[in-house]
């Protein structure tokens, strides 16, 4: 039996489970992390597969990463892996490169899961329980050994994970105390799978939401990205409104999401959703779903400004009001990178260039010499999806803009940076 606050001192040995048991079949792993997994452990290093993969292996989903913990301290992994990079102060691991592909390399790591201070530093050296006992919840709690294709489970997180149920690993006011991003995995686990909260870490989430204002600005931004491109973002975002999570970090758009105007923004991330989850379509760059809750409030405050003025706004004074908006939706806990916004704006903006504020009965289609305006009409799709009277209006612009597409100047690419203090994905 495992016991609900899991302590150092009354871990049980680890139960583990065959390749009859969970099903997971080798060929689902990246050859580069068994690679990775097979050197170490002919180093002498004690080294698993760990945290998301895992989860997403026995969940029957396609993990987008397979991390790795190893008994192997950062400057050995380096050793063994010349092409990886070491990155990361409050969090030292190691990045093991393979052209494009990164594999995240972890040492085990230890922690005092019952003291409530926030986290600050995290590289004190450990074992593979104590690495365990750190994580956040059980499901993230599992070790993949390739050598003998177990499960290793300190925690009961593989029949949690049986139960559909998501529980903190110790006490989940502690946890969320340490660290309140937690709060927010706690809810996107809950949005993509569709897991239970245990009642009591359910409870947690009321009392520590203040407890998010806490966190590294920069980490909070990106769990809200990736959930908008998680195909599971008009639950998260729900569930984060109902849990008084999003009137903490976005209160504009909180506010605007308990209103009955609000279901505008759901319908547009449902929509997203569903494209998101299309097979062979395109993914929906971040501008695009940023655009999606933007969007319904730019519109409300372009009617609040103009509809009682004589003055009909032209896309100069949408630019200004546009601005205005983002500032306000964005500015309250975390400022959007300067590019994601300007993108996002020229999308906001475009779209009443596509559909003028004052309906014309003739209309010349121009289509602007931007390299991303694409991103507008990617909107603009989504749009018809919920105006299908725009469809027509919709193939118009489409027809233009691909006749001239050779010739606009190409987007610029920029490549991403690695990340200067990550924290390991569990």
């Amino acid at each position: 039996m495992y016991h609900r606050n899991l302590t150092l001192r009354n871990v049980l040995q680890p139960k583990r489970y065959s390749k009859d048991q969970h099903g997971i079949e080798v060929r689902h792993i990246d050859p580069k992390a068994l690679y990775i997994l097979e050197k170490l452990r002919a180093s002498d290093y004690t080294a698993y597969l760990v945290g998301g993969s895992v989860r997403d292996l026995l969940l029957g989903k396609k993990p987008k990463d397979f991390d790795i913990s190893t008994s192997a301290k950062p400057e050995e992994i380096k050793r063994l892996f010349p092409s990886s990079i070491l990155i990361g102060k409050r969090f030292r691991l190691a990045h093991v490169r393979f052209g494009k592909k990164v594999i995240e390399v972890s040492t085990f790591r230890s922690g005092d899961i019952e003291n409530e201070q926030l986290i600050t530093e995290d590289n004190i050296w450990g074992s593979p329980e104590e690495d365990v006992l750190r994580r956040d919840f059980t499901i993230n709690g599992l070790f993949y050994d390739s050598n003998t294709e177990e499960i290793i489970d300190f925690v009961g997180g593989y029949p949690d994970i049986e139960k559909k149920l998501l529980r903190a690993i110790g006490q989940p006011f502690l946890r969320f105390k340490q660290d309140p991003v937690r709060m927010i995995r706690c809810l996107k686990f809950q949005a993509r799978f569709g897991l239970e909260v245990e009642e009591e870490a359910r409870l947690a989430l009321i009392d520590c939401k203040g407890e998010i204002l806490k966190s590294a600005q920069a980490r909070v931004l990106e769990e809200m990205l990736r959930m908008l491109e998680s195909g599971s973002s008009k639950n998260f975002f729900r569930l984060m409104t109902d849990h008084g999570l999003m009137q903490q970090l976005l209160p504009s758009i909180a506010e605007y999401l308990e209103t009955q105007e609000g279901n505008e923004i759901y319908s547009y991330l449902d929509e997203a959703d569903g494209t998101l989850k299309e097979p062979h379509n395109p993914n929906l760059e971040r501008p695009v779903l940023l655009a999606c809750l933007a969007f319904p409030l730019l519109e409300k405050h372009l009617k609040i400004h103009f509809t009682d003025r004589d003055k009909t706004p032209h896309l100069g004074d949408i630019y200004k009001e546009a601005n205005i908006v983002i500032d306000e939706v964005f500015h309250t806990f975390f400022k959007i990178p300067r590019r994601l916004k300007i993108r996002t704006l020229s999308i906001l903006i475009s779209q009443f260039r596509i559909t003028p504020f004052q309906k014309k009965k003739t209309m010349r289609i121009r289509i602007p010499r931007a390299p991303e305006f694409h991103l507008a009409l990617q909107f603009f799709d989504l749009r018809c999806r919920l105006e299908p009277g725009l469809q027509e209006l919709h193939g118009q612009w489409k027809e233009a803009y691909e006749k001239i597409a050779d010739t606009l100047p190409a987007p610029r690419k920029r490549g991403r940076r690695p990340r200067r203090n990550p924290r390991p994905r569990k």
